[in-house]
């Protein structure tokens, strides 16, 4: 019991899990668009979602403590390295004006995690995109929304009308609504000068934040295309699972209530789709 325990917080601690959400995500913008099953470019985008998610969480840890890292950090390392060499073979896959898209998100995860500002921009030690204040939550929600709509559709030479702009809005909407559980949650660890959504509207106002954000969520779905209506079903039913995690969501939250419950959600709207849709 203990040993699965281990096994599960591993799973979430490497990054696997929240690199599934945004696999999901990708996989459902093909369906959206009615293309087949891109192995190259889903299987890229879920090898680098694991090394770029722990590159940003473990890039300072790793490189003022490497001599001194715990076991399970060192395997998350060994882990990552992997998911690199996986992440260019699919690269070597893809198409070039996929590899030049890809660059503009993966320079922005860079500078996410790497010190580059000057002392005027940051207000800690770290100069980085992570620590701008207020700036977090929608650096986060712009990539994911680029990788899981705009690379997929460009790998298979979709043109990127003003539908593909409804969508990546939408994809936008709900990340940062996604967000804002993992917000309320860190107020207890943020500092002050991070200046998150709850610490300047409060935690009500926050809540009432990603209500309207998972409603516009849904609403945009009208202006994409016609829906069937168990199309429509689903992404009321993933709205509504968005709302119900942001107003359950507190300071002192379950241990795996963001890490996990909130972040399969994705996950939960592709398997969704693929029994149902």
């Amino acid at each position: 019991m203990r040993f699965g325990k281990h096994l599960f917080d591993f799973y979430l601690n490497s990054s696997i899990h929240v690199a599934l959400s945004v696999f999901a995500l990708s996989w459902l913008t093909l369906i959206e668009y009615q293309i087949p099953f891109d192995a190259n470019v889903l299987f890229f985008i879920f090898f680098a979602s694991i090394a770029g998610y722990n590159f940003v969480k473990f890039f300072g840890l790793a490189k003022f403590h490497h001599r001194s890292l715990s076991r399970w950090l060192k395997i998350i390392q060994i882990l990552s390295f992997i998911c690199l060499m996986f992440m260019s073979f699919f690269a070597f896959q893809l198409q070039m004006e996929t590899i030049m898209y890809l660059s503009v998100f993966a320079l922005i995860t860079c500078l996410y995690a790497i010190p580059f500002l000057p002392k005027s921009f940051y207000f800690d030690k770290q100069q980085n995109l992570r620590n701008v204040s207020g700036l977090k939550v929608y650096v986060i929600a712009l990539v994911w929304a680029g990788v899981t709509v705009l690379i997929p559709l460009i790998n298979n030479n979709r043109l990127l009308d003003v539908t593909v702009v409804w969508v990546f809005l939408q994809r936008f909407l709900l990340v940062l609504a996604l967000m804002l559980p993992f917000e309320i949650r860190d107020m207890q660890f943020d500092s002050l000068k991070l200046a998150t959504i709850p610490q300047k509207i409060g935690i009500k106002n926050t809540k009432i934040m990603g209500v309207i954000l998972a409603c516009l969520f849904f609403g945009l779905e009208f202006f994409i295309s016609e829906k069937i209506a168990d199309n429509l079903l689903i992404q009321l039913i993933v709205a509504v699972l968005v709302m119900l995690s942001i107003l359950f969501a507190s300071r002192r939250q379950g241990k795996y209530y963001s890490g996990f419950w909130v972040e399969s959600i994705p996950i939960f709207w592709l398997l969704l789709t693929l029994l149902f849709g």
